[in-house]
């Protein structure tokens, strides 16, 4: 899978977190509007704190379901989290909707997967559940514009997914 572009990333090693953590945050919200159930399936697992850390990003993100919230950090200083998955960006974004085999890329190393999985395992299955398409659920913010962004973005999904082992989506 392609990663996220340097020229875009090294940038933003200089955006103030706080820009970040609002942008993410928003995005969140916005998510979780289209799908509120989207972390109903976590049962005993919905209080956890999950990581997630983009090696092609200075960044890292942590969720915890139950407020729900995200957290954005440096790279390096994610807060403890109960289980964490490690990857490059549009890995993790297709894998947010369903669009990867998670156990095909934790098999062949593409990502990593720590702490624990059994929580890790919950949110999979809460994720795959949830019907997420990001450039349709995030297009929204863009207003009158939201087609032309939600068109912009399905082509960006479709050539990158286009590049990887799995075009299709596997479930």
């Amino acid at each position: 899978m392609r990663p996220f572009p340097a020229a875009i990333a090294t940038p933003m090693n200089f955006l103030p977190l706080a820009v970040v953590q609002r942008a993410t945050a928003a995005m969140l919200a916005q998510i979780m509007k289209r799908h509120p159930d989207m972390f109903g399936r976590l049962g005993e697992h919905s209080h956890k704190r999950y990581g997630f850390q983009p090696v092609d990003l200075p960044f890292a993100f942590m969720v915890e379901p139950a407020r729900p919230a995200i957290t954005v950090s440096r790279k390096g200083r994610l807060p403890e989290v109960d289980a964490a998955v490690e990857g490059p960006l549009f890995m993790l974004l297709a894998l947010m909707e369903g669009r990867q085999d998670a156990d095909a890329l934790f098999f062949s190393r593409d990502l990593s997967v720590t702490g624990d999985m059994e929580a890790m395992l919950a949110l999979r299955n809460a994720l795959d559940d949830s019907g997420i398409d990001l450039p349709r659920d995030l297009g929204a913010f863009a207003g009158p514009f939201a087609p032309v962004v939600t068109g912009l973005a399905n082509r960006l999904r479709g050539h990158i997914l286009s590049e990887t082992r799995g075009e299709q989506a596997w479930n």
